[in-house]
């Protein structure tokens, strides 16, 4: 499907920057007589005459920018189209009959999650317009209207639309787009948000029934690969595949070394719901007695810079209060209480060499130990005995 953007404010972002709703959906055609003009629109003169008539040239377009969509951006609305020219010499005055309908946002509303429902609408028009002349006679834009205003109304509230004409049935979704998830690298660990278990590996595709008991927190893409025997790029995609439908959460290596530092913690004690669901997270024995809030949220506390998990630890000893620490850094990284500072090794000789050219302050220690091979001790060892090499934490 081709797409095209005319823009009249070079300021103006022609994806849109915010969700907005459809605040107008209109046709226009053009009329053996009349020219150009809107013959249908909910609500009733949203859109003025005198915008109309400054914009019209871009809505009934020339026939090479027909059957295709076109987002017009002007006059402080965003209008979303797809031209039809649908040719007959005996049905029509002209020869032919113009006409587009069209969706309208605000200017800087995103709109291209409106662009499938938009064609697909248009597509079901052009049916009822080929079989009994439903948008060229006069006395069917009542029927018409009542269309727009059911569409107007179930898309903006429930993203879904139903329209039954006759024989003729039509559904209609608006799909979010989402960002582009992250690439994802060898030292990531998956982790499940949702309780994927139970459902049955056949629902899945093939690689992910082979993956998904790796996937556990803790594992990293690299051993994942390794212990399921799948190609790791063909694991990187399936992992990247699932963090965009939101099944997925990627997090960093749990090492005993690795220092974290809290943010957003009064969230813990505000909600009950949450606190309770990590109380029953974290336990190591979920049939003992839970940990209590005040001992997890005393083990969160002590994150800060300079002090490592293993160092919490041996002062808390965590599991001597029924509290599995390993959960605990998971459940605070899910949910953003904690963050992992990386480390990030900085050659700072003249010609590096050997494992010299990887300490660019680019690459994080986790990667460089996925890369290597190389275990977290031996990586700090080389670095510690290393004069030419700096450490940068962040």
């Amino acid at each position: 499907m081709h797409s095209h953007t005319i823009d009249n404010a070079a300021s103006a972002h022609a994806g849109g920057s915010t969700e907005g709703k459809i605040r107008c959906i209109f046709l226009s055609e053009f009329h053996a007589t009349a020219g150009c003009k809107i013959s249908c629109q909910v609500p009733d003169n949203y859109i003025s005459k005198e915008v109309f008539d400054a914009i019209n040239v871009y809505i009934i377009p020339k026939q090479h920018l027909q059957r295709c969509i076109l987002t017009v951006n002007a006059m402080d609305v965003k209008i979303v189209g797809y031209p039809v020219g649908i040719q007959d010499q005996q049905k029509y005055a002209r020869n032919a009959f113009l006409f587009n309908l069209c969706f309208v946002c605000d200017s800087r509303a995103r709109s291209v999650q409106y662009e499938p429902v938009v064609k697909k609408l248009s597509e079901y028009l052009i049916m009822m317009e080929e079989e009994s002349c439903f948008l060229s006679r006069e006395d069917d834009k009542l029927r018409l209207q009542n269309i727009f205003q059911t569409v107007l109304r179930d898309l903006n509230e429930r993203k879904v639309a139903t329209i039954v004409e006759g024989d003729n049935t039509i559904y209609l979704k608006i799909v979010m787009h989402k960002p582009d998830p992250p690439s994802v690298k060898d030292h990531m660990v998956p982790l499940l948000l949702a309780n994927l278990r139970d459902t049955p590996l056949e629902n899945w595709d093939l690689t992910t029934q082979q993956i998904l008991p790796y996937i556990n927190g803790i594992n990293h893409v690299a051993r994942i690969a390794a212990e399921a025997d799948v190609e790791t790029d063909l694991v990187k995609s399936c992992i990247q595949n699932l963090v965009y439908y939101g099944v997925v959460q990627l997090l960093p290596i749990l090492k005993y070394s690795n220092v974290y530092m809290t943010q957003n913690l009064k969230h813990l004690i505000q909600s009950g719901a949450l606190s309770n669901a990590c109380r029953k997270y974290v336990a190591l024995h979920p049939d003992k007695l839970l940990p209590s809030v005040q001992r997890i949220f005393q083990f969160y506390a002590s994150m800060t810079h300079g002090v490592t998990l293993r160092a919490i630890c041996q002062r808390l000893c965590p599991q001597n209060h029924n509290i599995d620490e390993r959960k605990m850094v998971i459940f605070g990284l899910q949910h953003k209480f904690i963050r992992c500072i990386h480390k990030y090794p900085v050659f700072t000789g003249s010609v590096p060499s050997g494992r010299q050219k990887m300490y660019t302050g680019l690459i994080s220690f986790d990667e460089i130990c996925c890369k290597t091979g190389l275990s977290p001790y031996t990586i700090e060892r080389d670095i510690e005995k290393d004069t030419n090499v700096t450490v940068i934490w962040k």
